[in-house]
């Protein structure tokens, strides 16, 4: 009963970033939908969701630097 818990907690923590609900949505009811689930999750949610987004971002860095080297080698050689 105790891993059933664990693992219920842990499919929580894994779908803590927001998609979009509905794509027929409009602005405002996409909106409104999106701050009912930043105020009703919790901090596991939060901080899970926080991580992947800064990991994300270092991620997209990464590519980005690797693509202007990339480039900069080809004009070197050219």
């Amino acid at each position: 009963m105790e891993t059933q818990k664990s693992q219920g907690e842990k499919q929580a923590t894994m779908a803590s970033c927001r998609k979009k609900k509905n794509e027929e949505a409009t602005f405002l009811e996409d909106l409104k939908d999106h701050i009912d689930e930043f105020v009703n999750a919790s901090m596991d949610e939060h901080k899970t969701c926080f991580k992947k987004t800064i990991q994300k971002m270092f991620g997209m860095s990464k590519i980005v630097a690797e693509r202007n080297a990339e480039s900069k080698e080809t004009t070197v050689s050219k």
